[in-house]
């Protein structure tokens, strides 16, 4: 689910100080480009499957309205004693993001995905670690520099994006956006 421009400038100065607070190397962090709210991870998927994926995007959204979404506080998964991802949370919004995972999952279901199998737990990620103690000094800087923050948007599509990773950030390409409600 995509993020303002407005919104994701303001998420950006937060992951700046979080950043600049936290040692060399700490986490890999997020570029502003790449803020989103994954509702779904389908993983590598064939070029042949990505028009189901989109259908399933649509159908999902069809069954959405607009909602508001806020974003306050931070945390780390899998646990904030074992910082691997560190993220922004969803503090509004939650229980329609929630619905919508579940459709989201139905929907692809029915053309042939695997069910998530897991509670959805809404967030936006802002950074990776590898190294435990290096996440835990990433995971303090980040919730000092997100103390005071809180930001909110209304939502009002679904997007199926690519992901590309390897070298330098991973960038993300929408490949079908869907309003909610049609």
């Amino acid at each position: 689910m995509p993020v303002p421009p407005d919104v994701r400038d303001r998420i950006a100065r937060v992951l700046d100080a979080a950043r600049r607070s936290s040692p060399p190397g700490a986490a890999r962090w997020v570029g502003p480009d790449a803020f989103h709210l994954t509702i779904r991870f389908l993983g590598a998927t064939p070029a042949d499957r990505v028009a189901g994926a989109a259908e399933a995007v649509v159908e999902a959204a069809r069954g959405s309205r607009e909602f508001e979404i806020a974003l306050h506080g931070s945390g780390a998964f899998p646990r904030p004693a074992e910082p691997r991802t560190l993220w922004l949370g969803v503090s509004a919004g939650g229980a329609d993001l929630a619905a919508l995972a579940v459709r989201l999952d139905g929907a692809l279901a029915t053309r042939g995905w695997v069910s998530e199998g897991r509670p959805f737990r809404a967030h936006l990620t802002l950074a990776r670690c590898e190294d435990p103690r290096g996440g835990l000094a990433a995971a303090a800087a980040l919730a000092a520099a997100a103390s005071r923050f809180a930001a909110s948007w209304r939502a009002g599509s679904l997007v199926l994006y690519e992901s590309h990773l390897g070298r330098g950030p991973a960038r993300y390409v929408v490949v079908a956006e869907a309003p909610f409600g049609r």
